[in-house]
């Protein structure tokens, strides 16, 4: 498994910690999970965000792993972009909890950026 491969690993994975997070609050209801994190507030509720951020930024990260390795773009480029975007999606859990939205959405811009930098590495 490259390193961009394992990459998309931790980025399939890093939704459910910020969900894991976000289940810390009490009274956590798992009949109704959904209608329960809907009602958090403060840091679990941005955890709970994280989490939905998470699994929006994941498609296309992972599309573009494969779509480098369909275009053979340069492995160790490749693999420092992924790393790039793993890094830039913790900083991301991070600051989202703590609510330091300026650096959340600088942090955001950096994966986004590394993902379409992942796209055309191979072109």
């Amino acid at each position: 498994m490259s390193i961009a491969h394992g990459c998309v690993l931790i980025a399939g994975l890093l939704p459910y910690l910020a969900t894991g997070l976000a289940k810390t609050a009490k009274g956590f209801d798992n009949h109704a999970p959904r209608t329960w994190l809907a009602s958090l507030t403060g840091w679990q509720a941005r955890a709970h965000a994280a989490q939905q951020n998470s699994f929006e930024a994941f498609p296309l990260f992972a599309i573009a792993v494969v779509i480098a390795e369909l275009t053979h773009a340069p492995e160790a480029r490749v693999d420092t972009l992924a790393l790039t975007f793993i890094g830039a999606r913790i900083a991301y859990l991070v600051v989202y909890i703590a609510d330091w939205a300026l650096v959340r959405t600088i942090v955001w811009l950096i994966g986004i950026v590394a993902t379409v930098m992942i796209f055309v590495a191979g072109h």
